[in-house]
């Protein structure tokens, strides 16, 4: 526990830290191999084909929404020259499982069947300054695999069905451009059922049509927020994340502060849910949390930067709330 702890604030202290990275002028013809959507090596999660070892709903039959689930930055290795990850490289794919699916997707998997493709994305220093001009390429890699993607899902898997975006930080940030291509002001965004954009800032007036929603139970719009140790702020909160949507993963609606006994429980590294956990505190394009009261806490204290779990600190509050919003969904589409 101390070392996954240690490791995590490694990681998550980098944007404070000098950049040190290893790098190359990007070049195309360095690009792994891209994915094929029509083959199912190219999906880190079908429905009816999840991975035993990982925490899904176990139903066998098709679920009555969708789940599309764009993953993090997961390639994040100083010593690594590669501007897009090797999707057919095993540790990159079994990443993804442990890491992205494990901890996080599985708080949708109730709601709707997963839909996870892996995607080439741009590695972590493409948010750097200096990395700017080939990190733009990697970046358009990145997204052009999801957008490929999203619109073979859309051929051949959907069948009409209702959709959840779900995403965090890099995944957020190419959903964002998924939902102006696809779903604002769109024909398709009647059946959008609800779009969490966590672990990056989005603007209020980020869409056209689609608007941050403010109610538990509403639907066709986004929620999105960025978690922080209660009463600090990051080096980059100006440039960042001022101004950006935070919605209340706990109430979903205006409130500006919760109870802990309000919280519905966060996902533990053993799979367990621990509930009346901790409490949070809505600040602009910032969610003040406190130290989640679980084993390891003393070691928790020593952190800042909860984005690694931004996800799992709300995992079964976020459950039930897709739940919810894919209910009245169906309540006011399916009944007319």
């Amino acid at each position: 526990m101390i070392k996954k702890i240690l490791l995590l604030k490694s990681i998550f202290l980098i944007l404070s830290c000098k950049t040190n990275f290893k790098t190359i002028d990007f070049d195309e013809k360095n690009l792994p191999k891209a994915p094929d959507y029509s083959s199912h090596n190219s999906w880190a999660i079908l429905p009816n084909n999840y991975p035993e070892s990982l925490n899904l709903s176990k139903e066998i039959s098709l679920k009555k929404a969708d789940v599309f689930y764009i993953y993090p930055t997961l390639l994040t290795d100083k010593k690594s020259v590669d501007w897009n990850a090797n999707i057919w490289d095993d540790e990159v794919r079994e990443e993804v499982l442990q890491k992205a699916v494990k901890y996080q997707a599985s708080a949708w998997s109730k709601a709707g069947n997963l839909y996870i493709p892996f995607y080439r994305q741009a590695h972590y220093r493409i948010f750097f300054d200096s990395f700017k001009n080939s990190g733009g390429k990697a970046w358009e890699t990145a997204f052009q695999d999801l957008k490929n993607a999203f619109e073979y899902y859309l051929k051949n898997f959907n069948k009409g069905r209702p959709i959840i975006i779900a995403s965090h930080s890099q995944g957020s940030m190419h959903a964002k451009e998924l939902i102006k291509l696809f779903f604002d002001d769109k024909p398709l965004k009647e059946y959008l059922v609800a779009a969490y954009l966590v672990g990056t800032r989005v603007s209020p007036d980020e869409f056209k049509t689609i608007k941050p929603m403010t109610k538990k139970d509403e639907f066709g719009g986004f929620v999105s927020w960025n978690s922080y140790k209660m009463g600090k702020l990051p080096k980059n909160y100006l440039s960042w994340f001022l101004g950006g949507v935070t919605s209340n993963p706990i109430t979903w609606d205006k409130t500006e502060k919760s109870l802990k006994k309000e919280h519905k429980g966060l996902l533990g590294k053993d799979l367990n849910i621990y509930p009346k956990s901790l409490t949070v505190k809505v600040k602009d394009g910032i969610l003040w949390t406190s130290v989640p009261d679980i084993p390891g806490k003393f070691f928790l204290k020593f952190l800042k930067n909860y984005h690694f779990a931004d996800i799992n600190l709300f995992w079964k509050d976020i459950q039930e709330n897709s739940i919810l919003r894919l209910s009245k969904w169906e309540k006011k589409y399916l009944n007319e």
